[in-house]
Formats: C-alpha cells, sequence, structure tokens
C-alpha cells in the first residue's frame, strides 16, 4: 500500500513570527485581535466648565451685592451730611392783560404777567438752573408761552421768577376753540395752569452733580377776562405746584 502524508494540524510559521489562521477565517479572527475596545471617556471637561461658569456666576452676583452695598453707604453718608431738599415752588401772582380768539380763524392771541417763587430749603446745596421754558394752558390747550434765563439759586433762598407770556396768531382746532370759548364764558372764571420745565444742578462746594430735568406742574388757577385796559388778576389762593425730578437714562425719561 501507498503511504499517505497528512498535514499537520498545527500552523506554519512564518519568518519567526505569529502562526497564520486557519482558512477560512471567522469573523473573531478576523475582527476580534484588530478591533479596538471602547472604553467610556471621563468628563473631566464638562465638570471643568460647570464649576467655572458658576464660580464666574458666584463672583459676579457677590460684586454686584458689594457694588450695591457702597452705594447705599455713600448715599446715607451724602445725606446726613447735607441733608437734601427740592426746591419748592409757588405761583405768587398771574395777570391776564388780553386773551382774544378770532372766531373766523381760530386764532388766540393774548398776553400773561406772571411772578413764580423759588424757594432752596437746603443750608449746604446750591442751585444752578438752566434756561426755564413756561407753558400756560387752560384744559389742555396752550394759551401761552415764554422763557426765562438760567439763574443761580443760593442756599436757603427765595428767588422770584417774573416773565411775560405771550401767544400771538396761535391757531386752534376746531374743538380746541370751541373748549376755550365754553371756558371763558364760565362765571367761574377761566381755569389755568401753569407749567415750568428746565434743567438743573447742585452744586456743594467742589461737588457737582450732573443735571437733571425738572418739571413744576401749578394747578387749580382762575382768572376772569378783563372787561378794560385794567389787567385782571388771577385767584392763586388755590395753587398747588408739583415738582417732578426727571432723569435720563440713554434713551428713557425716568
Amino acid at each position: 500500500m501507498t503511504d499517505r502524508v497528512y498535514p499537520s494540524a498545527k500552523p506554519a510559521v512564518v519568518n519567526g513570527g505569529a502562526a497564520n489562521p486557519s482558512f477560512p477565517a471567522t469573523k473573531a479572527q478576523l475582527y476580534g485581535a484588530t478591533r479596538p475596545t471602547y472604553r467610556p471617556q471621563p468628563h473631566h471637561r464638562r465638570r471643568s466648565r460647570r464649576r467655572c461658569c458658576c464660580t464666574f456666576f458666584f463672583w459676579l452676583i457677590l460684586t454686584v451685592l458689594i457694588l450695591l452695598l457702597l452705594i447705599g453707604v455713600a448715599g446715607t453718608v451724602f445725606y446726613l451730611l447735607y441733608r437734601p431738599h427740592h426746591p419748592t415752588f409757588t405761583v405768587t401772582s398771574l395777570k391776564l392783560s388780553y386773551l382774544n380768539l378770532t372766531s373766523s380763524s381760530n386764532t388766540l392771541n393774548s398776553r400773561f404777567d406772571i411772578t413764580v417763587s423759588a424757594t432752596n430749603p437746603n443750608k449746604k446745596i446750591l442751585f444752578a438752573y438752566d434756561p426755564t421754558s413756561i407753558t400756560i394752558l387752560s384744559g389742555d390747550i396752550d394759551v401761552g408761552d415764554g422763557t426765562v434765563p438760567g439763574f443761580q439759586h443760593p442756599k436757603k433762598n427765595t428767588t422770584l421768577i417774573k416773565a411775560s407770556i405771550l401767544s400771538s396768531g396761535h391757531a386752534l382746532q376746531s374743538d380746541e376753540a370751541s373748549r376755550l370759548k365754553s371756558s371763558m364764558k364760565s362765571k367761574n372764571g377761566l381755569p389755568l395752569k401753569v407749567n415750568l420745565e428746565t434743567k438743573v444742578k447742585a452744586k456743594m462746594g467742589n461737588l457737582k452733580t450732573p443735571k437733571v430735568g425738572i418739571r413744576v406742574s401749578c394747578d387749580g388757577i382762575r382768572v376772569t377776562l378783563p372787561s378794560g385796559k385794567k389787567p385782571a388778576t388771577a385767584s392763586t389762593s388755590n395753587a398747588k405746584c408739583d415738582v417732578d425730578v426727571r432723569f435720563k437714562i440713554w434713551k428713557w425719561t425716568i
């Protein structure tokens, strides 16, 4: 009989290397050795970012609270040192020389002479006013406008502001003219309101504040129309003036 040679069960070794896999190779043999093992990555970066954000917001809030505390302390010290009070205003006299309304064209001509007393109640604060615009209204109808120049308002001082308020050829709307005619016929007199608007800054020694807007509204004034050449004196005993300080921040007025 002829002897048959059977191949060895062990794989051949090539150039001293590892044995070649038997053929056909299984999927585990083909991919198992070269497939990388998945390992979960640590979340150190995410945690560090969160810690940085939390730290930033903590210091931001702390800084804001400290600033608010310092502002509050500074405001308290300022108040205790200077005891600031806003100026007060009173309409001491108002006279009407004429107020004519043309029926055909609804054109208004008028003249008022007004005196307003401004009082500075502060012992250590001086006020400096810009030019002040004065408007006289009857209801919501403008019946006269004028301007007074700027002035210094010393400490513990009362200053008289005198002005002639005129309206020359001012055209009114038909409904405004109708309402004004009705008010002019009233037995109780023509109701008037005086508005003053300006800017003011305070001076305390070498310290000066920025300019702030100030609006004064005086209501409760009545006047009867003059019958002759003599001006009519308005009743100002019930007049009350409110002072409104207006702060402007960027485009908003408070």
